[in-house]
């Protein structure tokens, strides 16, 4: 049985690299957030699980800036284990907590190509779980998905829902990960779900989306419509380097805690300091839920043969980073983004807008 247990998101204050060193100085603060955010946390029940938002280790400066994949793989990008996942296992270690986290790493299977990973470490401080992030807030957001190394991606994984939507049973629940823009696509909740995740990882989205309530609405649908729990801490202000005079709240706030209903069971709309979201997560009642319900254990009802007809013609395509490095905004918004939506309009699937005549 696994007993009640509480969760903690950090919000955390964080500076925007300019070289791997600095992500030092964030794990310095996350290290003083944790103290305080577990202490209090834990007075009514015991916390098993910290979540660290996206951001909180490099900030977002690659993408602000624009800066050319190979810098920011040659000095920004981390080794996933190395020295940062090092100091993490100690503060899971610890703590005895469980910590997911998200960096934008390189994988020595791919070198020259840069990942968006999300990872999960146990209180013995072993990292358990790595999850390459399949969908990017592509605009800005250069880091490769599995998808665009399709081929070459299932000849060394295999073609099968743990390659692409890992998850890992442990004794808080079945863990998985689903970043920030992830979640806004229903396909990689139900991914994780039919991989049997009870408690997923998202976070964060920047303000454009937390403030237009996409981020709650994305979560609690995510949560709702496959029965799991979802901790999505945002992040705090953001500080572009060590000199910047005062930090840009590019989040907007919005921290949750989402149960297996949809339900929000934890919420921190501040980000004028660095706080934290907690709440509770009873496993055994999700699965009491999932196992005997009606109607609102909606899975149990999927029309797989039918709903393979939606994904009949393929929309985004794969393997763009078999032989091309990873480009520029500019760039990617004329090779890819501008011949996607005139695609949807040439499968007759989205009509133009008389805005446009």
């Amino acid at each position: 049985m696994i007993k009640p247990y509480g969760v903690v998101g950090l919000v955390p204050t964080i500076w925007g690299i300019q070289s791997r060193a600095d992500i030092m100085r964030n794990i310095d603060h996350l290290e003083e957030l944790t103290a305080g955010a577990l202490w209090l946390s834990s007075l009514d029940i015991p916390v098993k699980l910290l979540v660290l938002p996206e951001g909180a280790l490099q900030g977002f400066n690659d993408e602000a800036l624009d800066t050319p994949i190979e810098d920011f793989l040659a000095d920004g990008a981390i080794d996933i284990p190395g020295p940062e996942t090092d100091r993490l296992a100690k503060l899971a270690q610890k703590h005895q907590v469980f910590l997911m986290a998200q960096a934008k790493a390189r994988n020595p299977d791919w070198p020259g190509v840069m990942f968006n990973v999300g990872f999960i470490i146990n209180p013995q401080g072993e990292i358990i779980l790595t999850h390459h992030k399949m969908s990017a807030l592509l605009p800005c957001e250069r880091s490769a998905s599995p998808h665009d190394l399709y081929d070459q991606w299932i000849e060394k994984y295999g073609a099968h829902l743990q390659s692409f939507w890992p998850v890992v049973d442990t004794e808080i629940g079945q863990l998985g990960v689903m970043m920030a823009m992830e979640g806004n696509f229903p396909e990689n909740g139900r991914g994780l779900a039919m991989n049997g995740a009870e408690v997923v990882y998202r976070a964060s989205l920047p303000a454009a989306f937390t403030q237009n309530d996409i981020f709650e609405i994305s979560s609690r649908a995510r949560a709702l419509e496959n029965n799991m729990y979802v901790v999505a801490p945002n992040i705090g202000g953001m500080y572009l380097d060590q000199n910047t005079q005062a930090p840009i709240d590019c989040g907007g706030g919005r921290s949750m805690i989402v149960d297996y209903k949809g339900k929000i069971v934890g919420k921190q709309n501040d980000t004028s300091g660095s706080t934290y979201v907690t709440g509770v997560i009873d496993i055994e009642a999700l699965r009491y839920h999932r196992t005997h319900a009606q109607v609102t254990n909606w899975m149990k009802d999927i029309r797989s043969e039918a709903a393979q007809l939606i994904y009949q013609h393929n929309i985004y395509p794969k393997n763009r980073y078999l032989e091309q490095p990873q480009g520029n905004h500019a760039a990617y918004k004329a090779e890819v983004i501008e011949p996607q939506i005139q695609k949807m309009i040439d499968l007759g699937i989205w009509k133009e807008s008389h805005y446009d005549q």
